[in-house]
């Protein structure tokens, strides 16, 4: 078999790719591998499934800023049952005296890049969440529209289905190599044997990525990161709590009638996951989040704990920031990797951009040069510094 383009990973970032490359006008013909198919480990539905406006960098607002303008239109382009549930409940991340100036420097960032996004000392912040202890807290960042969280997995269905009409190849398979002629890549092969030469072959294989470009020869550093999310129920039902970051990294969010938190995984120590590891642990509950949330949260103090579940970030050890585009050399491998948790959320960006770039020369939307390959071969940083 042969194929203009090879996409590995069928998540919600390659079926984007495959899904804009069409309706920007590629006829040519496209793979979309999948190993996963009921998604039951991918890290599109692993996780959070959370929207934000809160970055550091202008280039990973716009990215979102895309997204979000897609859920205002979701009928529009999927037709009029498309729902993901989309629930603008906002981001309060919160600062110290010590994390008040980067929190400043990003918020200034956002304005920027319009969007709405309040920032407020800690006295404005009790009398907006009256649930809220400040102890500790100088200001926060409040997203007061433009974020919130959705449905992961009705998101990836949205997609999904929308390819089914546009003539895609869904192939189940593991990747086990990659060939290559000098600076180009010839032929995937796969675990069932078969072998499918490709045009252009791009990486979109989650927290699998770094593996996938070793099969090409090609080093990318972004390994899997394990993450847990803790669901619990309280008697109390804040219904206008938004996802809420405290400055120790932890994070609680409504969830229906019940809360989601997480967040707790220490720096020190956190490397690369078992790949078979999907093991919540519990520990990290009870030892670390619990007591932060019952700071925080004084009514918090009194929670049932009631299920857990482990994902796996595709976590970019040289700066928490995504892989897209060409590689320099190889110029027909295409990298959309690396998001270190907001994958989800940029992954429509991503593919539009993408799409342009092959079928364009370029990009036209959103501007990801920032993105390329080149800071990696250099190892030179573009550091996102608000990663949740």
């Amino acid at each position: 078999m042969r194929y203009d383009i090879v996409i590995i990973g069928g998540a919600i970032v390659g079926s984007s790719i495959a899904y804009y490359l069409r309706e920007e006008g590629f006829s040519g013909s496209i793979a979309l591998i999948e190993r996963d198919p009921q998604f039951a480990h991918a890290a599109t539905t692993l996780s959070c499934a959370s929207i934000r406006q809160q970055f550091s960098i202008p280039e990973n607002i716009r990215l979102s800023q895309f997204t979000l303008k897609l859920f205002r239109r979701l009928t529009e382009e999927f037709g009029a049952d498309a729902d993901i549930g989309f629930r603008e409940g906002g981001y309060l991340i919160l600062a110290g005296e010590n994390g008040l100036p980067i929190l400043k420097a990003n918020h200034d960032a956002q304005m920027a890049e319009g969007a709405d996004i309040v920032l407020e000392d800690a006295d404005a912040l009790v009398r907006r969440f009256p649930w809220l202890s400040a102890e500790g807290i100088t200001a926060g960042a409040y997203g007061r529209t433009g974020e919130g969280w959705f449905d992961a997995h009705a998101m990836l269905m949205l997609f999904r289905k929308a390819l089914r009409s546009k003539k895609i190849d869904f192939i189940t398979a593991d990747v086990t190599g990659i060939e290559r002629q000098g600076d180009r890549a010839t032929s995937v092969s796969l675990d069932n044997g078969e072998t499918l030469e490709a045009g252009t072959v791009i990486n979109a294989a989650g927290p699998n990525a770094g593996k996938v470009a070793a099969m090409a020869g090609l080093v990318l550093p972004v390994e899997p990161r394990k993450r847990n999310v803790f669901v619990f129920e309280a008697r109390e039902k804040y219904a206008d709590m938004p996802l809420l970051v405290d400055p120790s990294g932890i994070y609680v969010r409504p969830e229906g009638s019940v809360y989601i938190t997480g967040g707790a995984e220490p720096e020190e120590g956190d490397g690369p996951a078992d790949p078979a590891d999907f093991e919540p642990d519990w520990p990290l509950f009870e030892e670390v989040i619990w007591p932060v949330l019952a700071t925080r949260i004084p009514a918090f103090e009194a929670i049932k704990p009631t299920r857990a579940w482990a994902g796996h970030y595709d976590y970019n050890t040289l700066d928490q920031n995504a892989v897209i585009g060409p590689h320099p050399h190889v110029g027909n491998f295409l990298f959309a990797n690396g998001f270190s948790g907001h994958g989800l959320q940029q992954a429509p960006a991503v593919g539009k951009a993408l799409a342009e770039l092959i079928v364009h020369g370029g990009y036209r939307t959103v501007d990801c040069s920032a993105f390329g390959y080149g800071r990696v071969a250099e190892g030179r940083a573009f550091r996102e510094l608000n990663v949740i």
